[in-house]
């Protein structure tokens, strides 16, 4: 699979003044979009997230967010590896995006460009 990047996932309480805090230090402006009922604000390589604690409970416990050329493919070698498929995949805002859990269970969400596929 070819990664193209990755994404740090911050959970904050407070979205506007962690904003600030990331444009300060990465020198890119945020880009929100709401996923669900959760808010999230992607600044440079980190994707800001808040929301009701059911749903935060959840997304903490995903370490980072890969950029893949393609989702299939990702499928294909995380199951070869030994890894789980947890959810999706599914349509995200610019293509597709899935849930894994890897064989040490590390858990990470792998997202493409691919919305036609």
């Amino acid at each position: 699979m070819d990664i193209l990047g990755t994404s740090l996932r911050v959970c904050v309480d407070d979205m506007d003044s962690a904003i600030a805090v990331y444009e300060k230090l990465t020198g890119a402006e945020a880009v929100r979009f709401q996923r669900g009922p959760v808010a999230v604000a992607a600044v440079g390589c980190f994707f800001l997230m808040s929301g009701p604690e059911s749903e935060m409970s959840i997304l903490r416990k995903i370490t980072a967010t890969i950029a893949v050329k393609d989702v299939d493919e990702a499928i294909a070698d995380l199951t070869a590896v030994g890894g789980q498929i947890v959810a999706g995949p599914l349509p995200a805002p610019v293509g597709r995006t899935l849930v894994a859990r890897h064989p040490d269970g590390s858990i990470f969400e792998y997202v493409d460009r691919n919305p036609t596929a």
